[in-house]
């Protein structure tokens, strides 16, 4: 990317964006970014808010008319904004189902269009392991199936809302050559991230920190990879700016496995010998209807191979790292 390059990042104040924004700020580029607040927070930008190329803009990707505005003005486009973890998604299926496929459908229509005046603009579409559904197979392809329970189970809306964005991507690149990547993340943490809305790690480093029971949902058994946000931010900038990665989706996170009981014995081990671990059913953290994945495990071979992609922080340095952040902020 040349040093002048403007970038716009929609959800920019949220966990993943936010450290985005100080990523490309840090490498001499203009960023606008645009966030409605509904998740993010715009504290989450409070180290370089007012920098000199930074322009913030409270507001929704679902309007039409700011979309235009700053999609038109950007050489570059990662695209965050998204309904944001399972407790939310199961309380506000419509919502979640709105808010990620419409802004996608905007975003790609303007990109679209400047693409077929021969204006091709590098695109990030932020997608998940959500996607693979519960596919059984042990670890997950990027062409593998997407296998998704029934439409009465309101947690599939997610994954199959935010694949209906990755069919839009990949369309346009077929039908106007958008230089568009698509990213899977599995569970990225880091500092910043919010326990709020079911996000398991954060969640069990406040507990811990505050003396209280880490409480686990079900048998513990599930099984999960744990990547940090700054070897994730990496892959994303990385991935946008090589032109052969374009028109292909990339699992992007870890692929060292660890269940959830293990990753609360950790959490303990590291921030607080004395915590205890509590159990509690599916139906009681969330509702009757809740339906959870088992194992999710990627295979990273693609994005190993495009951008020799490798992850530097291991699971106990994320633990560290999501405490001290915590603990500086409680």
């Amino acid at each position: 990317m040349n040093s002048s390059a403007t970038c716009l990042i929609t959800g920019g104040a949220g966990f993943i964006g936010s450290h985005l924004t100080e990523t490309l700020l840090n490498q001499g580029h203009r960023v606008i970014v645009v966030d409605d607040l509904s998740t993010g927070q715009a504290e989450n930008l409070s180290a370089v808010m007012g920098h000199e190329r930074l322009e913030y803009i409270q507001g929704t990707v679902e309007d039409d008319e700011l979309v235009s505005s700053v999609v038109e003005r950007a050489d570059r486009v990662y695209h965050l904004a998204a309904a944001v973890g399972v407790a939310l998604i199961a309380k506000q299926p419509i919502q979640t189902i709105e808010r990620n496929i419409y802004p996608t459908q905007l975003i790609l229509d303007r990109l679209g269009k400047r693409a077929a005046k021969g204006d091709h603009v590098p695109t990030f579409i932020a997608s998940t392991s959500e996607v693979y559904g519960k596919n059984p197979k042990a670890t997950w392809m990027e062409e593998d199936d997407l296998v998704f329970g029934a439409t009465t189970r309101p947690r599939w809306s997610y994954g199959v809302s935010k694949a209906i964005d990755e069919f839009l991507a990949l369309a346009h690149n077929k039908d106007y050559g958008l230089p568009v990547v698509v990213g899977r993340f599995f569970n990225v943490v880091g500092p910043r991230q919010t326990g709020a809305y079911g996000m398991v790690l954060p969640r069990f480093v406040e507990a811990a920190i505050r003396g209280e029971s880490l409480v686990v949902h079900d048998d513990g058994a599930q099984v999960r990879c744990f990547a940090h946000v700054g070897d994730v931010i990496s892959a994303v900038v990385s991935l946008v700016d090589t032109p052969s990665a374009a028109g292909r989706v990339y699992n992007i996170g870890s692929d060292v496995p660890v269940s959830i009981l293990e990753l609360a014995q950790r959490v303990i081990a590291r921030v607080n010998p004395a915590a205890k671990i509590e159990f509690t059913s599916y139906a009681d953290a969330y509702d009757e209807s809740f339906e959870d994945i088992r194992r999710r495990v990627p295979v990273l071979t693609r994005i190993r191979e495009a951008i020799d992609y490798q992850p530097h922080k291991d699971l106990d340095a994320i633990i560290d790292s999501v405490a001290d952040y915590q603990r500086g902020s409680v």
